[in-house]
């Protein structure tokens, strides 16, 4: 190689090597780029599950909440719940009941009766009868109204079985009355004398009904045998739940798979029908407790 010639590629290798350090150089600027658009390319393709198409069909997927439908959607007149001559037979002086105060007859209902046989200097006998009703609508977020009418249930019996001062307190099942009923008997003694306490509290489907029966022998009269006024007990807690049954119609007694048990024969009315009481107790919570002897009522 002649010395010109050394001399010009002398002169041309800085620009050769200028020339291979931009193509080096746009080479290394093109890489990420590449893997820019790459992962563009990957981003677009996860963005379907955000579509709102995908959210729309992913929201109708999910099913609304629901609750088995409460059986009973009613509640009979509370003052003629039980028949005339049942009324007789527990409580003979009764004028006619006195209707409890509610702001929904349709949940919440009540009637109480007072007898006082009067014998002169022989003493008196006091008879003190006491009806309550309580139904339980079915809620999405409270429950089924049959599972909430049993929690108001145990409740109700428990209360009976605790309440003050009471003595000789016995309980026991009642068969044949709604889906479940349990007797509770106690004595109170107070000075006008000793009451004989009979409490019966049953259940059909989502309703509650807790009979209050109690008697007591006053000025010297002989006390009442427990034994008799548990047996009257027992049937007026009957005929109240046959009339829930009859006041809902053939359909009624289904949501939780059997019908509630209650007697063929529907109770007639009472003579008299007091008016109605005016509002003041909120349906959603527990009705006003029926003073449970009537020394708790005095």
């Amino acid at each position: 190689m002649s010395e010109g010639t050394m001399r010009r590629a002398q002169r041309d290798l800085p620009h050769q090597r200028a020339k291979r350090l931009t193509r080096v150089l746009v080479c290394a600027a093109a890489v990420p780029v590449m893997l820019v658009a790459a992962g563009c390319s990957s981003d677009s393709g996860s963005d379907g599950g955000d579509k709102p198409e995908n959210a729309a069909a992913s929201a109708s997927a999910s099913p609304s909440p629901t609750v088995r439908p409460a059986a009973y959607d009613t509640l009979p007149e509370p003052c003629d719940v039980l028949a005339e001559k049942t009324l007789d037979d527990l409580v003979p002086k009764a004028k006619s009941g006195k209707e409890g105060t509610s702001d929904d007859l349709s949940t919440r209902a009540g009637c109480s009766w007072s007898s006082l046989d009067n014998n002169g200097v022989k003493g008196s006998q006091f008879r003190w009868l006491n009806v309550s009703l309580l139904r339980f609508e079915s809620d999405v977020t409270r429950g089924a109204g049959d599972e909430l009418a049993r929690e108001y249930y145990q409740k109700q019996v428990q209360d009976a079985q605790a309440v003050e001062g009471a003595k000789s307190t016995k309980s026991e099942p009642v068969a044949g009355t709604g889906d479940e009923a349990t007797a509770v008997r106690y004595e109170l003694k107070k000075k006008e004398g000793t009451f004989k306490q009979q409490t019966v509290v049953a259940r059909a489907e989502n309703v509650v009904v807790t009979v209050d029966y109690n008697g007591a022998g006053l000025a010297g009269d002989k006390t009442p045998d427990a034994g008799e006024l548990m047996k009257d007990a027992k049937k007026a807690a009957e005929e109240a739940v046959a009339s829930v049954v009859s006041a809902n119609g053939e359909g009624g007694g289904t949501a939780s798979g059997s019908p509630s048990k209650a007697p063929s024969k529907t109770p007639s009315k009472s003579a008299s029908k007091p008016a109605s009481a005016s509002p003041s107790a909120a349906s959603s919570k527990s009705p006003s407790k029926a003073t449970s002897s009537a020394a708790r009522k005095s």
